[in-house]
């Protein structure tokens, strides 16, 4: 357990910070499982749309530093790319 003042305060900080972060990957998550379900239903107006609106939550949080930058870099450009290629069949 935790002596000092500071050491007490750094154990509520990470608590909090915890469960914020922990709602913002799940939001992230939700995000994206719409846009998968859009793209399983095989429609690109409504993958799009989807992705338009999962697009601004997935980039906050990789600026929190809740994600990695680059990992949701990736998983932008795997989803766009999906949509585009649904397209074309």
């Amino acid at each position: 357990m935790a002596n000092t003042a500071s050491a007490r305060k750094r154990i509520r900080q990470t608590a909090r910070r915890t469960q914020s972060n922990g709602a913002r990957k799940s939001r992230v998550r939700t995000f994206v499982k719409k846009v998968e379900a859009a793209l399983a239903g095989q429609d690109k107006a409504a993958a799009q749309e989807a992705l338009r609106a999962a697009q601004p939550e997935m980039q906050r949080a990789a600026g929190k530093g809740v994600m990695h930058k680059n990992a949701i870099a990736r998983k932008l450009s795997r989803l766009n790319k999906r949509i585009k290629a649904l397209a074309q069949t």
